[in-house]
């Protein structure tokens, strides 16, 4: 007991730098913002005097900022599902190959997180473009007459997201992988388990916590993606997040962007412990 009150102080000497640097550009922050929400608005200045409830109750009231954030959470739902649906089977290739590629395939995998994301959101504006790559090859093999409506939707959003965060999905789905022995599916095998039912019932609750750190941070990353959808989806599909930073800078109403900034942030922490507490039980049954 005496050694481990000694250790003690050490302990929180270590701890006290990451403590300090998430209060101060965390935590503070955030509380700057939920005190902005409660401000009134104000002409000329950033708000008022006083405290108010009027800006939560125009968030949750206005039709127009309840369908941006339906619109914001299915977007970064669908990009969630498809970045695990690409993902997975890279991963497990990853996870199990024993080739000297190896190294070259783990490299083409992290190679999106080398160049910035303007730039890929660019690049995806050239391929999906109506007179981009994938149109131009589209047309000239005859297989449309019109261009194909790649751009300036949920669409092309989804996959320019899904490309630019797939390997925070890849990654961690391949160290849960990792720690999975082959020899585990090869007993289930060996016990009259197909081999559906041996990655059914063997592989995937085992990979579970991988998928589900995946999911969850790919989820975040795309509730809260700027850049690609207003390069990709122009100001035909508008998300929460450009809405925020519209209010925030164009029209200059720091607590009605505050309480959207919160509004979404609660959303996505409540989508984020459903699907936390739905997989968990879902597999521990």
């Amino acid at each position: 007991m005496t050694a481990r009150r000694k250790r003690l102080p050490w302990t929180w000497l270590l701890i006290a730098p990451a403590a300090v640097l998430l209060g101060v550009f965390l935590l503070v922050p955030y509380l700057n913002i939920v005190l902005m929400s409660f401000r009134p608005p104000a002409t000329g200045a950033p708000y008022g005097p006083g405290l108010t409830l009027g800006n939560y109750q125009r968030a949750l009231t206005d039709g127009y900022y309840l369908s941006q954030l339906g619109s914001t959470l299915w977007i970064a739902m669908l990009t969630t599902a498809a970045t695990l649906l690409v993902g997975f089977p890279v991963a497990w290739q990853l996870a199990r190959s024993r080739s000297r590629w190896r190294p070259v395939l783990y490299g083409i995998v992290l190679s999106p997180l080398l160049v910035g994301i303007v730039v890929r959101s660019f690049g995806w504006t050239i391929l999906l473009g109506n007179n981009g790559v994938i149109n131009k090859a589209a047309r000239s093999l005859g297989l449309t007459l019109t261009p194909l409506p790649l751009m300036y939707n949920t669409l092309g959003i989804v996959i320019a997201l899904t490309h630019v965060f797939l390997p925070f999905m890849i990654l961690p789905v391949m160290a849960a992988l990792q720690t999975i022995d082959p020899a585990l599916e090869a007993a289930g095998r060996s016990l009259g388990a197909t081999r559906r039912v041996a990655f059914r019932r063997i592989v995937l609750p085992l990979a579970l916590p991988g998928i589900q750190s995946g999911c969850i941070l790919v989820f975040v990353l795309a509730l809260s993606a700027y850049v690609t959808p207003v390069l990709i989806g122009g100001m035909r599909v508008k998300t929460m997040t450009l809405t925020v930073v519209d209010t925030l800078t164009d029209a200059f109403q720091w607590p009605l962007g505050s309480a959207l900034a919160l509004m979404l942030s609660v959303a996505g922490g409540l989508c984020v412990v459903l699907f936390a507490r739905a997989t968990r039980m879902r597999w521990a049954a």
